[in-house]
Order: structure tokens, then sequence, then C-alpha cells
């Protein structure tokens, strides 16, 4: 995720961040980036500290005070480079700081070292429901064989899912399960994340694994026909 007010620093990023085959959003101010974390939360944030709205410093401290987003890997970019404003960005939680102007592939070195640090062993084992398997430590899912490309929400909610097969959760259970029970999002955010899911497992000679139950809530479960 890019938090950044100038357009044109945005846009060269996101071609250089895709080219290097991550999936980008980004935010213009510093209110934006925290509701879209809320919403669906990024596997890392770019993050510059002089933002309108909000500051990247006040983002990083929201960032840091809730269980979800206190490991959330934060790069932070500013044209601030004195050694006193390095330290307090550092101490305010930002896991790596750089100063503007700065190198485009050292910066993509720092956000490919974060992102290992971030998710530093494969040794986190596997979930394994019907013909899908999830690789927790590799942060990767396949269906029959095939490559299921999932956004962080998406990861999240499956792997709860998976954790517990057969049992239907409502929407509430889910917020509170996925996003954490100290973040506010509208329960038919539930829905919209669901529907992302299903469109990434099911081709359409797949069965759909993910169960409607009308007035209840949703569920894993081959075994029964799903209502999509």
């Amino acid at each position: 995720m890019i938090v950044e007010d100038e357009a044109s620093l945005v846009t060269l990023l996101r071609y250089n961040l895709e080219k290097d085959g991550y999936r980008v959003i980004e935010a213009m101010d510093g209110e934006e980036a925290l509701t879209m974390v809320a919403e669906d939360q990024p596997d890392m944030m770019i993050l510059d500290w002089m933002l309108p709205v909000m500051s990247g410093i006040e983002v990083c401290r929201q960032l840091r005070r809730k269980p979800r987003t206190r490991d959330l890997p934060v790069l932070m970019l500013t044209a601030r480079g004195e050694e006193a404003d390095r330290i307090r960005g550092l101490n305010t939680g930002a896991d790596d700081y750089m100063s503007k102007p700065f190198s485009m592939p050292e910066l993509l070195a720092r956000v490919k070292a974060l992102l290992r640090r971030s998710q530093p062993s494969n040794a986190k084992g596997s979930l394994t429901y019907a013909d899908l398997v999830m690789d927790l430590g590799a942060h990767r899912v396949t269906r029959a064989g095939r490559y299921i490309h999932l956004g962080p929400t998406e990861f999240r909610l499956l792997q709860f899912l998976m954790q517990n097969a057969g049992a239907v959760f409502s929407r509430e259970e889910l917020l509170n399960a996925v996003w954490g029970p100290d973040i506010y999002v509208e329960p038919r955010t539930v829905d919209v994340h669901i529907r992302r899911l299903r469109k990434a497992l099911n081709n359409d000679e797949d069965n759909d694994l993910i169960r409607t139950v009308r007035a209840a809530g949703y569920a894993l479960d081959a075994d029964t026909q799903a209502v999509r």
C-alpha cells in the first residue's frame, strides 16, 4: 500500500512495484489510509511523513496501537533527512526509513526485505480442506493444484473458515475474528469479501465450497450445495 499525496511519485512507485509483481493500492491522506487498512489490510505500507489531514507519524502511531496492525511493516518516506527525524520516525513505529530523493532499486530492495522479515518462516504448517491447500508460511493457496491469488483480507477470511470448516459464522462473528474487535467495519463488508473469495476459488467446473446460510451467515462446507 502506498500512502502519498504527491501524484507523480505515486505513479512512479506504482509502476515499479507492479513491474516487480506486487499488487498496489493507494491512499492520498492519512485518514483514507486507515479506513482502507481497516477494510482490507495490506501486506505492507509505504508511508509519507508529510500528509494532508493526518500525518504519517500519526498514522503509524494508530497502526501500532491496534493488535491487528501492530506488526504491519511500514517503510516511511520523507524529505526530512536529519538524524533526529529518522530517530523520531523509527521510534514511532516505522520499520524502515528513506529520505527523498531516494534510489528506486534501493527502495524495492527494502520492500522485499521488510516483506521477507514479516514472513520469516515456512515452518508455519498448512491447512487442507477438500481440494484446497493453504501454505501458511508461504502465504499461498492452491485448489486442485491451481494457484489461487488472494488479497490479505480474503486470505485471513479463508484461513479462519478452513480452521473451522463446517461451522456457520454470522457476519458479526467473521468481522470479530478476521478484522478484530477494535475495528469498526460495516457488516455488509463481509459479503463483499465473500464474493471476492468465491470468485477467486471457483472456476465454472468447481463446486462452491462456501455455503450461504440465509439469515445466519457463511460456512466452508464441501458436502452441501452452496447458495451463491
